[in-house]
């Protein structure tokens, strides 16, 4: 089996979501972070023969680099990763034990939302790089007085530095949805996004079968 350039960019994405990840039978990838509050699944065009685990999936895919054209045989307790058309050299990379590799075992069922909004790959490197220029570990979804905007900013310091965006938003009602900044762990491209006030957020991609499931803060308000 050879992997495609989007499923190696995907698996790239994943690995800064969560370095543990169990490939499962099929054709889905599903990955969820440490602390629980994202999780995320892709569809991709290959279709994985059999259940393995990876530990280090940064290691993994460090050594698919050590290959120009690499192949991958799955084995019983190991992959054989080969240059394609040849037998040799060879790297043998054993699976993971199961038991220590973090995995969701399904995915999350969304709440009816509150809000709907568009999301351009743009306007979220604006909002991140804006971020990062000022130190801002929150971004904020909030509508008030009928206008719509992100913000980024520390929601824990009311004079600190803050960025704002006007965006378009479908939905009725005054909010402040609240995420980490580090939470936006997206895939390249843009999103349809929905959010419920149960403090739990959609995003889908336009273009590539993944999505996301991003908690919100405990801070985040919704009222009708």
């Amino acid at each position: 089996m050879k992997l495609s350039s989007n499923t190696t960019m995907i698996l790239k994405n994943f690995a800064t979501i969560n370095q543990n990840l169990v490939i499962k039978e099929g054709s889905e990838l599903l990955t969820m972070s440490s602390m629980k509050n994202i999780v995320a699944k892709a569809t991709v065009e290959e279709n994985f023969p059999k259940e393995i685990a990876i530990y280090d999936l940064n290691e993994f895919l460090a050594s698919l680099s050590v290959f120009k054209s690499p192949v991958l045989e799955f084995e019983e307790q190991h992959l054989t990763i080969k240059e394609e058309g040849k037998s040799s050299p060879k790297l043998t990379y054993f699976y993971s034990d199961p038991s220590v590799v973090q995995s969701p075992t399904k995915t999350i069922t969304m709440p009816s939302e509150e809000v709907k909004f568009h999301l351009g790959i743009d306007k979220l490197l604006e909002m991140k790089r804006a971020a990062g220029v000022i130190g801002s570990p929150d971004m904020v979804l909030e509508k008030s007085s009928g206008n719509s905007s992100l913000v980024v900013k520390d929601k824990k310091n009311d004079t600190a530095n803050n960025y704002s965006s006007d965006i378009s938003t479908d939905g009725d009602g005054e909010y402040k949805f609240f995420f980490k900044v580090e939470n936006l762990k997206l895939f390249d491209g843009d999103y349809d996004v929905k959010i419920s006030s149960k403090n739990i957020s959609h995003f889908k991609n336009d273009k590539s079968n993944i999505e996301y499931w991003i908690a919100l803060e405990p801070e985040s308000t919704y009222s009708n």
